[in-house]
């Protein structure tokens, strides 16, 4: 007997990659923004998650342009989650725009016009235009083809029907190619644009369900169009502010987009695209959608750059600001003044403010549970307690690094689920911030540049 060997094939098509925050799948509220004790990743904070609700509930219905919120709370309170929970709830339509502080001052370009072009990005544009599309179901298909290769370009006729007429269209050369390229075959329902030739294709015909036993997944049935087949329809398309600038300011057009050399924009191209924007809206073929721009360690802009928010911010046309940061009172960059946060009271006075609390031991436990899910790790109980009462006397960010950590230990003794031995292992193996502090004062004299703080100050860094 023959033994025959079975290869494992494994899809590589969609490579997932697991990130700090790739858990979050929204704010975790009911439809009356009543925030859930555990979900779409979120955990605690139901303040905080309540009141992120009411803003993006205000941008979804359009209520809300020009304001700035400060997301304000201890180092790993979840600042930042609330921020990618917000831009989940908010949806594909509406720009949401990210940002880092000390981006800022890394860039090839001055710091007033990286944040002016971060503004538009968050503000969307959404272009409505009516086109001629013919639509219909494939009845047949012929295509001609020359007796004597390259004597003359492939013709044919295409019938397309709907549920109240039938009509015959000719075909050239660039139409059949298109219908090969789409593996467009009788049957199918598809739309050809009148202006640019592009066939999409909508689906299977209902009629033609049965043809055969096996279907593909991903095969739609959809119903033969009704009325004619020569229609108007309205499109809708989707841009950002941002992308009109680059397009209409550089030579190489919208290939900017994709190299990133969107390099710094004039003054006068945007006020042209702002003024043509302005005679969209008045003739209806365009509205603006006011998006979300966030801004993580907002605590790292300097003055210049809180001057310039201040301004941007009563713009007709701004997004809503959020901004975050984890500072106590500090002083405010480029300056030698002290403020709450680190930002001048001018703009903190413009911020509604939400602050986070510190997770409780219950919230660490949840949160530990989501992340060895989504980091797929078999944790045993005890385990998870140990887990949960390292994060309760260090860090939960701490807690969080040692669960692929464990994972790897246990993989090394050929254990499936991580046990407390492996926990215990990599808490040996890799120190938080208060045991390294403790060692660095023990041993500061054997370190070079050392310059030992108070312990009143080691007391705050711990």
């Amino acid at each position: 007997m023959v033994e025959v060997k079975v290869s494992e094939s494994k899809d590589l098509t969609r490579i997932e990659r697991i990130g700090a925050h790739s858990h979050i799948r929204g704010l975790g509220l009911d439809s009356a923004l009543e925030p859930r004790a555990v979900s779409e990743g979120m955990v605690g904070q139901t303040t905080a998650r309540k009141a992120a609700g009411v803003i993006v509930q205000m941008v979804k219905e359009g209520k809300i342009a020009g304001r700035a919120v400060l997301l304000a709370g201890q180092p790993g309170t979840g600042k930042t989650a609330i921020a990618m929970g917000m831009a989940k709830s908010i949806g594909l339509e509406t720009p949401f725009a990210m940002l880092a502080g000390s981006e800022l001052f890394s860039l090839e370009m001055s710091k007033t016009e990286a944040l002016m072009q971060a503004f538009r990005k968050a503000i969307g544009v959404r272009i409505k235009e009516e086109t001629e599309v013919i639509e219909g179901e494939v009845v047949e298909i012929q295509i001609d083809r020359p007796a004597v290769a390259g004597a003359a370009s492939k013709t044919g006729k295409l019938t397309l029907k709907t549920t109240e007429m039938e009509t015959v269209y000719d075909l050239g050369a660039k139409m059949i190619e298109a219908l090969g390229k789409d593996k467009v075959q009788s049957g199918d329902v598809i739309a050809i644009d009148k202006a640019s030739g592009k066939i999409t294709k909508l689906g299977r015909s209902f009629s033609r369900s049965r043809d055969y036993d096996a279907m593909g997944p991903q095969t739609k049935f959809v119903q033969c169009p009704d009325g004619e087949l020569q229609k108007r329809k309205e499109v809708v398309h989707c841009v950002t502010l941002h992308e009109i600038d680059v397009i209409n300011s550089r030579t190489q057009g919208f290939l900017a987009l994709f190299t990133g050399d969107t390099g710094e924009i004039r003054a006068e191209v945007r006020e042209q695209i702002d003024t043509k924007v302005a005679e969209w809206r008045e003739e209806g073929k365009a509205e603006i959608v006011p998006g979300v721009l966030f801004i993580d360690e907002v605590h790292m802009l300097d003055i210049e750059c809180f001057s310039f928010l201040n301004r941007a911010l009563e713009n007709d046309m701004a997004p809503i600001l959020v901004v975050a940061t984890n500072r106590g009172i500090t002083t405010i960059r480029g300056t030698n003044y002290k403020s709450p946060h680190g930002i001048p009271i001018d703009f903190l006075d413009r911020l509604l403010i939400i602050s986070t609390q510190p997770y409780t031991e219950e919230d660490i436990r949840k949160i530990l549970d989501i992340r060895c899910g989504e980091e797929d790790v078999d944790v045993a109980e005890d385990a998870k307690v140990l887990l949960t009462k390292i994060g309760v006397e260090t860090s939960l960010r701490y807690a969080i690094n040692l669960i692929t950590s464990a994972a790897l230990a246990c993989q090394k003794r050929k254990g499936k689920v991580v046990e407390m031995e492996d926990v215990s292992r990599v808490y040996e193996l890799f120190w938080d911030v208060k045991r390294s502090t403790q060692y660095l004062m023990e041993y500061q004299s054997q370190y070079m540049f050392s310059d030992a703080p108070e312990e009143d100050e080691v007391n705050m860094m711990v």
